[in-house]
């Protein structure tokens, strides 16, 4: 696995940096800044108290983290959120409450989600009038059928 270096900063000297659980995750935990409490069906955009500077050519995508999706509906509303390597303010997490009965409460330096850093290619736009034909076609959504 390789390793690329992000300069990063925080609002207070005890924000926690993002960190890797176990060797070879993908994704680093990043924590909430504040204290946080979310009643069914709420959703809040949560602050990090991280921001970070990535070398063009890359991103990070804040995705959610699966044992709070499993354990209380917790999910990222946008995810995977993208911060492009332009992007210099505090990175934020826009969380939901999916679960239909019970409030889930966050305490500062709580984990909420992760962030996964990627190569990114820019794509040069051609304009056609036709495109080339593919297997699938125009085929769209359960366009390749439901399996029971």
């Amino acid at each position: 696995m390789t390793s690329v270096d992000v300069l990063i900063s925080t609002t207070d000297p005890d924000v926690p940096l993002p960190a890797y659980s176990h060797p070879g995750d993908a994704g680093a935990d990043i924590t909430t800044r504040i204290d946080v409490e979310l009643a069914p069906g709420e959703r809040m955009t949560v602050p990090t108290g991280l921001s970070v500077a990535l070398p063009d050519g890359y991103v990070a995508l804040v995705h959610p983290r699966s044992g709070l999706a499993a354990r209380h509906g917790i999910t990222v509303v946008n995810a995977p959120g993208t911060v492009d390597a332009g992007y210099r303010g505090e990175i934020a997490v826009t969380l939901l409450n999916t679960d239909a009965r019970e409030t889930v409460r966050f305490k500062r330096g709580d984990r909420i989600a992760q962030l996964v850093f990627q190569r990114v290619e820019r794509a040069t736009f051609i304009q056609v009038d036709t495109l080339p034909g593919s297997h699938r076609g125009e085929g769209g959504f359960g366009s390749t059928g439901v399996s029971q």
